[in-house]
């Protein structure tokens, strides 16, 4: 995991979360999930080649080390890799059993200010999503205080997400998030690097999305800057 230096990030966040301001909780002051997308390369919709062998077999063209852990833990059902491409993004998230935490959080669980599914589920995203284990490494008082601040959720689950799906060979380069701040992408293969943060297992296909499961959980740069 990488959380030595998300920590001291988060932690900063703790202290001056209380100063930020709530969001109003209607949907119509969420980002709008067009906002600002813009790619280094492969635009923003999934290449026509790959694109076809994911829709026939969802696992074709996956990347991350995890893969076979995950398959392992998720043989078959509605969580497994076959079964999230049958549902929207947030269906077949909830049904991931990495995901819990994610899901609690985008929902409105976490926040009831805080609810992004129908926006999730009303287009075509690539997600960065931050599994369990890397929602558990963060100190549960930072958690918490983000958590509690509307505002600044809604900025760090946004800046996971890009606009238009982009499979694992289109994934490197600089995307503008739906947060509206960049996030990069280097390295290939089982390699791959989202920020700080390693993809476990990416090109994993939901109805609408295209999910990269990784290890940490990103902070825009602004907030890493202000704290």
């Amino acid at each position: 995991m990488r959380t030595s230096t998300m920590l001291p990030k988060l932690g900063a966040l703790a202290a001056t979360v209380v100063l930020m301001s709530a969001c109003s909780g209607g949907m119509s002051d969420e980002p709008s999930m067009d906002e600002g997308h813009q790619a280094s390369d492969g635009g923003g919709s999934m290449a026509s080649d790959g694109g076809g062998d994911m829709a026939m077999d969802p696992a074709a063209h996956l990347v991350g080390p995890g893969c076979a852990d995950y398959a392992e833990m998720v043989p078959d059902g509605a969580g497994s890799v076959e079964g999230m491409a049958q549902d929207p993004l947030s269906v077949a998230a909830s049904n991931n059993p990495m995901l819990t935490t994610l899901t609690s959080a985008v929902s409105g669980e976490l926040n009831p200010d805080v609810n992004l599914t129908d926006t999730l589920d009303g287009d075509e995203f690539t997600v960065f999503a931050p599994v369990d284990d890397a929602f558990a490494a963060i100190p549960e008082d930072d958690l918490n205080a983000l958590a509690a601040d509307a505002d600044g959720l809604t900025d760090v689950l946004t800046y996971h997400v890009v606009a238009g799906q982009l499979s694992p060979d289109e994934i490197t380069g600089t995307h503008t998030t739906v947060q509206g701040e960049d996030v990069e992408v280097t390295g290939s293969g089982d390699d791959l690097m989202v920020g700080d943060a390693a993809v476990i297992c990416g090109g994993v296909q939901t109805q609408n999305a295209t999910v990269y499961l990784v290890d940490t959980v990103l902070m825009p740069p602004s907030m890493a800057d202000a704290a």
